[in-house]
């Protein structure tokens, strides 16, 4: 379809350099496609999943939890996932 329209010349330039689209006409439909999936992504994210909050949460592994995980004085040695640093030799000019 072809539309007349008044756009602001700076955020098209700066949407056709993040997109990397070839044309001004593509970098608008690409814009208006990520529009149109964020908010279909939003519709189904507010419909959820039809599953209760017991349900959800036994969905998951409970060992799998992430702050377990987390580098922390609180959490046994055995939980902490990071190695100890290495040490590395950096120079300011290679």
């Amino acid at each position: 379809m072809k539309l007349t329209i008044n756009l602001d010349d700076a955020l098209l330039d700066r949407v056709v350099a993040i997109t990397g689209a070839s044309t001004k006409t593509e970098a608008i439909t690409m814009a208006l496609r990520e529009i149109d999936r964020k908010a279909r992504l939003i519709e189904v994210l507010k419909g959820g999943l039809g599953a209760t909050t017991t349900e959800l949460k036994s969905m998951f592994d409970e060992n799998s939890v992430p702050e377990r995980f987390r580098n922390t004085p609180s959490l046994e040695p055995s939980a902490r996932v990071a190695e100890t640093p290495a040490n590395y030799n950096v120079t300011a000019n290679p």
